[in-house]
């Protein structure tokens, strides 16, 4: 079981890029947990998932120091981390959370971006290994692309409007 939802049910699996499917798989979820619960059932899913993986991830990879690609629990909890200015937004202004789609479009983009590259942070937590390693990458790389998106969102809202 703990290898089944390492790999998001088998999203893991698919190729090429399972990081990018893995994203990508979480856009539905997030939104689904925002329509169910707003921002305070995202937020609490969010801090499971992130906890939970790493019990997941020990589990699935047996304990080894290795990143698996097909594991993608780590992607699901770096992009909704990105997303929680989304969601704080939409519940902030009172709106469906998909009005608020430029700033999924950055969350998804900046999370990628951060989680393929691996710069500073990103890299030194990728750097830890065993199943800390695995999902502090991820984790941070949300971290970051949700400051990327709150940057983006006062931008917006200062300069263009």
């Amino acid at each position: 079981m703990s290898r089944a939802v390492a790999t998001l049910f088998g999203v893991g699996l698919l190729r090429p890029a399972p990081g990018t499917w893995g994203s990508l798989a979480a856009l539905p979820l997030f939104w689904a947990l925002h329509a169910i619960g707003g921002i305070w059932l995202t937020l609490a899913a969010t801090v499971a998932v992130t906890l939970g993986g790493v019990a997941i991830v020990r589990a699935a990879t047996q304990g080894a120091d290795t990143d698996p690609p097909e594991i993608v629990i780590d992607e699901v909890a770096g992009q909704w981390i990105a997303l929680l200015p989304v969601s704080y937004g939409a519940a902030f202004a009172g709106v469906g959370v998909l009005a608020l789609w430029p700033g999924w479009v950055v969350g998804f983009a900046a999370f990628r971006l951060f989680d393929i590259r691996k710069p500073w942070l990103v890299g030194r937590a990728d750097r830890m290994g065993g199943p800390w390693g695995v999902m502090l990458d991820d984790v941070v790389a949300g971290i970051l692309a949700a400051l990327v998106v709150i940057v983006s969102g006062a931008v917006y809202h200062v300069v263009l409007m």
